[in-house]
């Protein structure tokens, strides 16, 4: 797949911006700067990224307890995530949401969300405002394999079916619903035929090839902002990090993490792609690892610096008023 030259570098900087992000948060949440529970995306930034670089701001997407390279991927502010991330109340939800419930209404963010499975419901509730709207826009949800064995989950596609609305499911599967192999818990060896069951097309992508989920996600999402009704994208590359940070990860197989890191790391393998198509250079790659080094460096400092939360601010941004203004 060809293409253009600032798309590309586009790409490669927002998968590096998450790895980059998640590295530096699990650093600071082992040394005790950064507190309460994270998941860690990093591995999975080509499915992020893949997805996001078709939509805009006016497309929505809702994620995961492991969603911070979903938010980055859409646009959010670095800075004010790590911030959010160190509890400031100059954080993107002023540190009240934290690692698992980042949200950006302006980035079409609906936020990331602690249910497994309670995503894809709100995502199809997006997805019919759009459709009685007729604005074009696609609503998207994230979710891993765990998630497909939920109610919730099969409910939300069988009525995004009915109504016919344009939401695109992407399915992560990591390999792990938090410590169990989805060859134990999943009964059905073909996870995309049972989806299809339901009504719509699936398109089935390796996700530690950032190549392969933007064309499977741009069919999926082009199946729904046509007006087709709903379609799912299926992209499957592990994790490198535990279900959460402090998971002995006993459950692995022996070298199984070194594996992965060696053979299914994206950034490796659009590196390779890069070298071998003479697209990108291996020096304008090197320059966008710099500068997003410093990007990270520089949110981690701000974040500490940032103002932290008063007393006062605990019964604000409770409720929100028909007038949008929010009230304790």
């Amino acid at each position: 797949m060809s293409l253009p030259k600032e798309k590309l570098l586009r790409a490669y900087r927002q998968m590096k911006t998450i790895r980059e992000f998640e590295e530096r948060a699990h650093a600071e949440i082992m040394n005790g700067q950064i507190a309460g529970f994270t998941h860690l995306y990093t591995g999975q930034e080509a499915n992020a990224v893949g997805v996001c670089e078709h939509l805009d701001n006016d497309d929505t997407i809702i994620s995961t307890h492991r969603g911070h390279g979903h938010c980055i991927a859409k646009g959010a502010d670095v800075i004010g995530m790590m911030k959010e991330l160190f509890g400031s109340s100059e954080g993107l939800c002023k540190g009240k949401g934290g690692s698992m419930h980042v949200a950006d209404m302006e980035k079409g963010i609906l936020g990331a969300n602690g249910i497994v499975a309670g995503g894809p419901p709100i995502s199809v509730g997006a997805a019919l405002a759009a459709r009685i709207r007729k604005n074009g826009r696609v609503a998207v949800s994230f979710s891993g394999d765990g998630s497909v064995n939920q109610g919730t989950c099969f409910e939300a596609m069988n009525l995004a079916v009915v109504l016919k609305v344009p939401a695109v499911f992407v399915i992560e599967n990591n390999y792990y619903s938090e410590h169990t192999n989805i060859s134990y818990a999943v009964g059905c060896d073909d996870l995309k035929a049972r989806t299809e069951g339901f009504g719509f097309p699936v398109f089935v992508a390796d996700g530690a090839d950032f190549f392969s989920v933007y064309e499977a996600a741009g069919k999926a999402i082009e199946h729904a902002r046509a007006g087709n009704g709903p379609a799912g994208v299926f992209a499957e590359t592990g994790r490198f990090h535990g279900h959460f940070v402090g998971d002995p990860q006993t459950y692995r197989a022996e070298g199984e993490l070194d594996d992965l890191r060696e053979n299914s790391c994206c950034l490796k393998n659009f590196r390779t792609t890069m070298q071998a198509s003479g697209e990108l250079s291996m020096e304008e790659l090197d320059a966008i690892d710099a500068e997003v080094m410093t990007l990270i460096e520089e949110s981690v400092s701000a974040a500490k610096a940032a103002a932290r939360p008063t007393p006062e601010q605990v019964t604000e941004d409770v409720y929100i008023n028909y007038s949008g203004q929010a009230s304790a």
